[in-house]
């Protein structure tokens, strides 16, 4: 039996384990049983928690807490906004981080994290220096094309800025096409229409899992696109995600993340002993 935590961060979903001496490595096929919904606990990804003198591409404090992020398709992605705000709290939950602590440092494929915890319950944490390309490049939904702009958050974002009346119409079932010459290891796309000019509302489809309702770093990608496109060096954004609503700051390079984080249930699964059929 395998204990987790299921939590979320703007209904963006995750199953959590905590496997501090990496005694309990997952495979893909593991974690995509973990994260189907029908067949298990389900989730957009997966957090593991271990201390980061066990992930051989760290090179930082030996001593932290790794964030090892895996899609809910088993890949391995690095770094998630919104997970790194559960992995935060659950971090707190668990005992791993002292009560009284108002930060925590987190270890993640895409460097350093810090996390404060704010007085009202929300998570805010540091996401680094967005960069931001300077040309678009062509993304589809159905037999539409839009120019979306490259945002690198740690990991890879293409955003398109659409106009309104267009977001809830689009149809992201079917994964929306991007060139893999510019992404090859594939890429978040974030569509979004500016409703004010700090307001922004955006829908995205994930690379390995697909349409969820809320992005952190899609947050943090769409908020450095919409800044550049007005020319603003500092700026907030509250950005609406299917999920709810979080806050991104921007200043001097570095972007900030707020919103909630929420861990909703504890339980033990037990891991099937073959895989299934469809993953032979």
């Amino acid at each position: 039996m395998l204990s987790f935590a299921k939590g979320h961060g703007t209904l963006n979903d995750f199953v959590l384990l905590v496997d501090r001496d990496n005694e309990r490595g997952l495979t893909d096929d593991e974690v995509r049983f973990l994260c189907d919904r029908r067949a298990a606990i389900g989730g957009d990804g997966l957090l593991r928690v271990v201390r980061a003198h066990h992930v051989p591409e760290w090179r930082g404090d030996p001593d932290l807490w790794f964030m090892d992020y895996r899609n809910a398709d088993g890949s391995i992605a690095e770094m998630c906004g919104n997970g790194v705000r559960v992995f935060c709290t659950y971090l707190k939950q668990q005992g791993l981080v002292r009560a009284s602590a108002t930060s925590v440092d987190v270890a993640t494929r895409a460097g350093l994290r810090r996390g404060e915890y704010l007085p009202d319950g929300q998570i805010r944490v540091w996401m680094g220096r967005p960069s931001v390309a300077d040309a678009d490049v062509p993304v589809g939904v159905g037999a539409r094309e839009y120019a979306a702009r490259p945002v690198d958050v740690g990991n890879p974002h293409a955003v398109a800025l659409v106009e309104a009346g267009v977001l809830d119409d689009l149809d992201l079932e079917h994964e929306p096409s991007f060139p893999h010459d510019v992404f090859p290891r594939g890429v978040n796309r974030e569509f979004v229409e500016q409703v004010a000019s700090d307001v922004l509302r955006m829908r995205v489809f994930e690379r390995g899992v697909g349409e969820t309702l809320s992005c952190g770093t899609g947050t943090v990608a769409v908020a450095a696109a919409a800044a550049r496109a007005s020319g603003a060096t500092e700026a907030s954004y509250e950005v609406r995600v299917r999920g709810g609503v979080v806050r991104v700051d921007l200043a001097h390079g570095e972007a900030w993340l707020t919103g909630p984080a929420v861990i909703v249930a504890h339980g033990e699964v037990s891991l099937p002993t073959t895989r299934r059929k469809d993953e032979a």
